[in-house]
């Protein structure tokens, strides 16, 4: 039995309200990329699903059930709330336990799937038997047919994870730290072999798979959806542009689906441990995210954003605009003639408007306004793209102008009806003035008493 502190024994809800928080951390659930739809006899189906506040494919919102199996872990994890010196509250499901709250909330439409990670308990082989045990009555006793993204735990028992495949749409391993010395630093008890030899075993089980399904359409589906892992930013000192090179690493060496960034939320005093004292460097985390996108969807690859020498992203601009200012000579473009991938590169241009404007364009020249149309971000890609040989509006192609106009919403250029460009000058703007004014001197200026 588990007991709360006031000595009551802990209900099904208490340990809801333990195990949901503890797993507020893990970030590395998404979209299933699994089409399955209800075969009536079982509960639910599986229509593209994702994660709670984000969305899926095609483009729906739709919730999970996260969970933790148990935040009880044997490992000390310097970063990790749930480690094993902490004194915190814990608690364990049993595996009935889980298959009654997916089910009684799929029933109530709260959910689509489950997200079901654990702490490690006793050793990685029984906690991952646990997991087994769990998804295995989901399926077969509670005939529950919809999304189910687990995470594997490394070091556990190949067989157990090669079982568990057949069962779910989705699996990852966390990778927690982007670099084996920084593991070492912050996660002794983990080691990096141990956390990639899973994420071959998954993939080379899914390209197995892939081919018993070539030959046998019946065949069961072994993680349909795909592998994910996740990675902590700003835990330790790895600068962005070897976080992006480990993530093109895993892209290409083990066919991820997804590699997730988690700005570091610092939970523990410890030495070893960085301080925030800007809190968690959650605009990196979304930079990194960018960044990722044009890996996988643009045709970048990390050393064309990033190098030794300039190794970090620009906060103030997202990559591919950082990228664009500083490779100008490749600008302007014309949008009437370039190929796919070129108009992949211009900022303010994304796939959807990229494809549109090939297919469009067929028909005839485009014009800025068939741009702004088709969708395409004209405030950014004005300074970078000409339409039948012509700019929108008489800009300079200088880096310090553009990143001036792109970051400064006070200096960015208002575009007339002349097509020429205003400022908007602020009533500090004088020259004259070779003093700070005081604050009673601006409100003087600005009630016109100055």
């Amino acid at each position: 039995m588990e007991y709360l502190a006031t000595g009551q024994e802990m209900s099904l809800m208490d340990k809801l309200g333990i195990l949901s928080d503890a797993a507020k951390y893990d970030v590395a659930c998404t979209s299933s990329g699994v089409d399955r739809r209800g075969n009536g006899q079982s509960i639910g189906n599986c229509l593209a699903g994702g994660i709670c506040h984000s969305f899926s494919s095609d483009g729906r919102c739709i919730s999970l059930l996260k969970i933790l199996f148990t935040n009880e872990c044997i490992y000390d994890c310097k970063y990790c709330l749930n480690r094993c010196s902490n004194d915190v509250p814990r608690a364990t499901f049993t595996p009935e336990e889980v298959c009654t709250l997916t089910m009684e909330f799929y029933r109530r439409n709260y959910i689509e799937g489950l997200f079901l990670s654990s702490g490690v308990i006793q050793s990685p082989t029984f906690t991952m038997e646990l997991l087994y045990r769990t998804i295995w009555l989901l399926r077969n006793k509670y005939r529950f047919n919809g999304y189910i993204h687990v995470k594997a735990i490394p070091g556990a028992d190949a067989e157990l994870v090669q079982r568990i495949g057949f069962l779910v749409d989705r699996m990852s391993v966390n990778l927690e730290l982007p670099t084996a010395e920084g593991l070492r630093n912050l996660a002794p008890n983990k080691h990096r072999k141990n956390i990639l030899t899973p994420m071959r075993q998954i993939q080379n089980h899914i390209k197995m798979n892939k081919e018993e399904l070539v030959l046998y359409r019946n065949a069961p589906r072994f993680v349909g959806g795909g592998q994910a892992t996740q990675m902590i930013v700003g835990a330790t000192p790895e600068n962005d542009y070897q976080i992006l090179n480990v993530a093109e690493s895993l892209y290409d060496k083990f066919e991820l689906k997804r590699v997730f960034y988690s700005a570091f939320v610092k939970v523990n005093e410890d030495k070893s441990l960085p301080t925030l004292p800007g809190g968690p460097p959650l605009l990196r985390e979304h930079r990194l995210y960018q960044a990722d996108w044009l890996l996988r969807f643009y045709g970048f690859k990390a050393a064309e954003l990033l190098d030794e020498k300039r190794p970090f992203f620009n906060v103030m601009l997202d990559p591919k605009e950082d990228w664009a200012v500083r490779h100008l000579e490749q600008f302007p473009i014309e949008i009437n003639r370039a190929p796919y991938e070129t108009l992949l590169r211009i900022p303010g241009v994304g796939v959807k408007s990229a494809k549109r404007i090939v297919a469009a364009r067929r028909s005839g020249n485009l014009t800025f306004a068939d741009l702004k149309k088709i969708g395409v971000v004209l405030k950014r890609a004005i300074y970078f793209i000409t339409c039948s040989g012509r700019m929108m509006y008489p800009t300079k192609l200088e880096e310090d102008y553009i990143v001036r106009n792109l970051t400064s919403v006070k200096d960015r250029i208002q575009f007339g009806s002349d097509g020429m460009s205003y400022k908007q000058m602020s009533l500090f703007d004088d020259n004259s003035f070779q003093r700070i004014l005081l604050p009673e001197e601006k409100l003087a200026v600005a009630v016109g008493q100055f």
